[in-house]
């Protein structure tokens, strides 16, 4: 079993195809603060725990990517802003971008992704592969 993801920056790989950057948001105040306020998104925000969002307060429509304990994509959809999302009993974490962005990674439904985390939140090049661990 791999090491918990905390706040901080790192690499998305998608199965098959696209390294994207990503934005870790592990903590209460990470995840509650969110993509709100921001006028967009460069690469992805990963929100762990969790197994649903909302976009009330969002500026832009979003993609978000329902994972699953081992990073596998259970569901893709696009929402606008002022929307509450379903809830999705079997997802451990959500991945949210830019509308459009997840379609050109290669993210659907059975395809797992990757987090390498940055060391300390700089620079690129991690440790290595994260998994989450199960709650």
């Amino acid at each position: 079993m791999g090491r918990s993801l905390r706040d901080g920056t790192g690499t998305l790989s998608v199965q098959g195809g696209a390294a994207v950057p990503v934005e870790v948001a592990a903590s209460y105040r990470a995840r509650r603060r969110g993509l709100l306020g921001r006028d967009g998104v460069a690469g992805a925000l990963l929100l762990t725990p969790a197994n649903s969002v909302h976009t009330f307060g969002m500026r832009f429509p979003i993609d978000v990517a329902h994972l699953d304990r081992e990073l596998r994509v259970l569901a893709v959809v696009t929402m606008r802003p002022g929307r509450l999302g379903a809830l999705r009993l079997r997802a451990r974490h959500v991945l949210e971008a830019e509308a459009g962005a997840m379609a050109g990674w290669g993210l659907r439904p059975g395809v797992r992704v990757t987090v390498t985390t940055d060391p300390a939140g700089g620079g690129q090049g991690g440790p290595g592969p994260s998994s989450v661990k199960a709650p």
